[in-house]
């Protein structure tokens, strides 16, 4: 039934998400990123805590759980097809598992990151055209001002916005995806927000 299926793509997107890299390569070097700078299990964190090698460990590991939740998504494969577009929803929720996962992890008492990377892969596999303006609009941002969570909300509102522009031709169920994924990460920068706001945000500076 299709309803098992998406079932199984939700909790196995989720349980992946749940390995959260960052917290796993901190604990090889005797830490809990929690603890430390931003207090965020995230790839910047990461990188301003511990250094680029511990950084690129975590990028790959957040690459691969996105990428992995998908394909477990795809091969499950519930479609949802109309006139214009097919989805897979399968996919789409394996997906959003795997960044729930990461933002609310299980096996690290519900306390993750904010699940950007995740998301930007999720969405790499589900429209890379989208993916790549996303991306391009993240990286602009933040080359610009140096505010990492600047870029993430920015470049996931720009999301939001481009899942309704017609030439995409995006289903309901994409813009519902698009409208979750964008509260999600919007939700978990809640406090860099704040510190936008108050001029307090730290800037990226590579060590």
């Amino acid at each position: 039934m299709d309803i098992v299926k998406l079932m199984l793509a939700l909790s196995s997107g989720y349980l992946l998400g749940s390995l959260n890299t960052a917290l796993i390569v901190s604990r090889f070097y005797g830490k809990d990123i929690r603890q430390h700078g931003s207090k965020s299990a995230g790839l910047t964190n990461t990188l301003r805590v511990l250094g680029k090698s511990a950084a690129a460990f975590v990028l790959v590991g957040d690459i691969l759980k996105g990428v992995i939740a998908c394909l477990i998504g795809l091969y499950l494969s519930v479609y949802f097809y109309s006139e214009s577009a097919q989805v897979c929803i399968s996919l789409l929720i394996a997906g959003t598992g795997a960044v729930v996962g990461h933002n609310w992890p299980v096996f690290f008492g519900f306390k993750g990151g904010k699940g950007v990377l995740t998301a930007v892969t999720v969405l790499f596999m589900v429209n890379w055209l989208m993916a790549l303006i996303c991306l391009g609009f993240f990286v602009l941002i933040v080359a610009s001002t140096r505010y990492v969570s600047l870029g993430s909300v920015c470049a996931a509102m720009l999301f939001v916005v481009l899942s309704f522009f017609p030439v995409f031709e995006s289903t309901f169920y994409f813009n519902l995806f698009a409208c979750f994924m964008t509260a999600m990460v919007v939700f978990k920068h809640r406090e860099n927000i704040r510190r936008l706001l108050l001029g307090t945000e730290n800037k990226l500076r590579l060590r």
